[in-house]
């Protein structure tokens, strides 16, 4: 019996052992396949050409792009800096850094000085940096006033920068396109909120210039489906800043947007607000917008270039971006006025040329098709405004203290 007892004890023994070496190999196994799948979902590293990328909605667009894990995203940087400042790209990769812990350096973010009317600079960039494949097209002029005041500007530069950076593109077989477009296509909206197959118009250059762009991208998807893979981002008033208060909206002189102004005013750059028309059929009798917080609108477009990437024939798609409901100026200024705790100053002038009473959005389609929502409220759009202005006072520009001479006796 303990002869049996102990062959059993061995054949056990070597079963065990057997068993053990099987376990360790399956577990190998499966160790080196979940390895595998978790490069695979990774992929190859995604470079994205960004134009106007170190101007307001740009820069925050790149810091999302870089924070996604895995180094997922390469941006390529194209900027005329005839409205924005490399040094929001400096800090872009200072934020990243203290994200991801890691240093983020030209391997993940270029920079090239060049205009999109420029095309042999940008056929050079894209010769430079042959591993682009997508591109999120920011780079262009968007005042609505100074669009009426200088039309001939925007058309050469916004539609005929566009016409240079796609062509470029297309030789350079590069598909996937993301265009930020503007809620200024749908001109004087005859419902709201507005959905994306509402009647498109515009009612001021600004506006064509973009409707324009679509159309001249609607035309080259029908010219050859297999050259183009697009999304077109509608949205509105972009606001707020990055919760860091390092990075920002640093308009070039007097700011054409509304909240860039009453930032000025609050921090004493600026005398008061003009408030354009108060006679509007809204509540208050101020125009209505969709404003919508800076860091949603870039994960908007991340969304969309996502979604590229993993529909390569998606087409040619427009979509909204939007929170859903509407904001009077009266109540940002009021808002501001609570974040800095200080009342803001304003006038009531006339209405501006091309403007409309209210517009805001639908953004089922958003949601449903990029599963993207906006989450951050009109609160925090003021507080992040008020952190970047009352800490930058004068945008990425340091203030240089000049020091008089000693007085001689």
């Amino acid at each position: 019996m303990l002869k049996t007892n102990l062959h059993h004890s061995r054949y056990y023994g070597s079963s065990c052992l057997r068993a053990a070496v099987v376990v360790s190999i399956c577990w190998s196994a499966i160790t080196s396949s979940i390895v595998l799948a978790l490069a695979m979902t990774a992929g190859p590293q995604r470079t994205v050409l960004v134009t106007g990328g170190a101007g307001y909605i740009g820069s925050h667009t790149c810091l999302e792009l870089l924070k996604i894990p895995n180094n997922q995203y390469k941006v390529v940087v194209v900027d005329n800096l005839d409205n924005s400042s490399e040094e929001s790209l400096k800090r872009v990769r200072e934020l990243v850094g203290k994200e991801l812990g890691t240093e983020c350096g030209e391997d993940r973010i270029q920079f090239r000085n060049c205009d999109v009317r420029d095309k042999e600079g940008l056929s050079k960039v894209l010769t430079e940096f042959p591993e682009i494949d997508s591109c999120i097209h920011f780079a262009g002029l968007k005042a609505v006033g100074e669009s009426v005041s200088k039309p001939l500007a925007y058309y050469d530069c916004n539609i005929g920068g566009t016409v240079n950076l796609l062509e470029c593109l297309e030789a350079h077989k590069v598909r996937h396109f993301v265009f930020s477009s503007s809620a200024t296509v749908y001109g004087e909206p005859e419902m709201l909120p507005l959905v994306e197959s509402a009647r498109l118009s515009a009612t001021n250059p600004y506006g064509r210039t973009k409707l324009f762009v679509e159309e001249i991208l609607r035309d080259a998807y029908a010219s050859d489906p297999s050259k183009w893979n697009v999304l077109i981002l509608r949205y509105f008033n972009p606001i707020g800043a990055h919760a860091s208060g390092r990075i920002g909206e640093d308009p070039q002189g007097i700011p054409n947007n509304l909240m860039p102004f009453i930032a000025q005013v609050c921090v004493g750059r600026r005398e008061k607000l003009s408030i354009f028309g108060g006679d509007y059929d809204t509540p208050d009798g101020t125009g209505v917008r969709d404003y919508i917080h800076v860091v949603d609108l870039a994960k908007g477009h991340v969304a969309a270039l996502e979604k590229l990437y993993t529909t390569p024939t998606l087409g040619c798609e427009a979509v909204n971006l939007g929170t859903g409901h509407g904001v009077s100026v009266l109540e940002l200024v009021a808002g501001m006025g609570k974040a800095t705790g200080k009342a803001v100053p304003y006038l009531v002038v006339d209405r501006r040329p091309g403007d409309v009473a209210s517009m805001y959005a639908d953004p089922k389609l958003a949601n449903d098709l990029l599963d993207w929502s906006a989450e951050l409220g009109v609160e925090n759009m003021c507080e992040d405004t008020w952190k970047w202005q009352s800490t930058n006072p004068n945008g990425y520009i340091a203030e240089v203290v000049v020091e008089e001479p000693a007085a001689t006796k």
